[in-house]
């Protein structure tokens, strides 16, 4: 498996290997587990799904933040990965953020296509 560095790539691989709406599926999935108010069409455009995820996991940080706990559990982000980032800007925390929740989603979505 490839190690992606950017959200962009995350979001361009997955549509290279035709798994971009399993990405989706399971993006769905994971936030219906958390209880977060949030579904993306399988249609969405990677942009928008990116700028969503972002503006969701900023305000869930600001609003809700044992719901972005939760959510982080769900789906298996790496406590000591989130531990390196530096939260001293909000927004760029949520955009790192964003980042290591999608670099998750896409490994499982992978590793099942992969394995299965």
């Amino acid at each position: 498996m490839k190690q992606l560095q950017t959200t962009q790539e995350i979001l361009d691989h997955s549509i290279k290997e035709d798994l971009y709406k399993k990405l989706v599926q399971q993006l769905n999935k994971d936030f219906l587990y958390a209880n977060i108010d949030l579904s993306f069409n399988e249609d969405i455009l990677p942009s928008s799904l990116k700028l969503m995820l972002h503006e969701t996991i900023y305000k869930l940080i600001q609003e809700k933040f044992m719901d972005y706990l939760n959510l982080l559990y769900i789906i298996d982000v790496p406590e000591y990965k989130v531990k390196q980032l530096d939260g001293s800007d909000m927004l760029v925390l949520s955009e790192q953020v964003t980042f290591l929740l999608l670099q998750r989603e896409w490994q499982k979505v992978w590793f099942k296509n992969q394995y299965s």
